[in-house]
């Protein structure tokens, strides 16, 4: 049985300030000798708490447990501002914390099907039924 409530250390490795890109940016060391591994959502509220920023500008991404168990490396950026963040973060990144709603898509099946179902069509009718394509 693993203690959730036991501590964790986090130290920071090759911080930089960039300045262009509107953030700081670091490789995290997380040691958590009694336990599997941390919540990804721990580790961002107690950075956002020690760097007084809001958790929604801190992206944690790349956590790997070494082996053996009881450490745990990643990177971190914490972006300067939320303009910055979108400019600058992958798509993935920014609906995987919230910022962006994710793209849903027909499975390519369905759209290969239904560009052979338009290919059928000239003109301002296939103009038409592309428009109808997303429903």
């Amino acid at each position: 049985m693993t203690d959730n409530s036991a501590p964790i250390t986090l130290r920071t490795r090759n911080f930089i300030t960039n300045p262009l890109l509107g953030r700081r940016q670091f490789v995290l060391e997380v040691l958590h000798p009694t336990r599997p591994n941390t919540a990804r959502a721990e580790i961002v509220e107690k950075l956002a708490k020690v760097y007084k920023v809001d958790e929604s500008r801190v992206v944690v991404f790349g956590l790997r447990t070494h082996f053996g168990g009881g450490r745990s490396s990643g990177f971190v950026l914490i972006y300067d501002n939320e303009s910055s963040q979108k400019k600058f973060e992958p798509k993935y990144r920014l609906v995987r914390s919230g910022l962006q709603a994710k793209v849903r898509r027909l499975s390519r099946q369905n759209r290969s099907a239904f560009r052979t179902y338009a290919n059928k069509f000239r003109g301002v009718k296939r103009g038409i039924v592309m428009a109808r394509r997303g429903r």
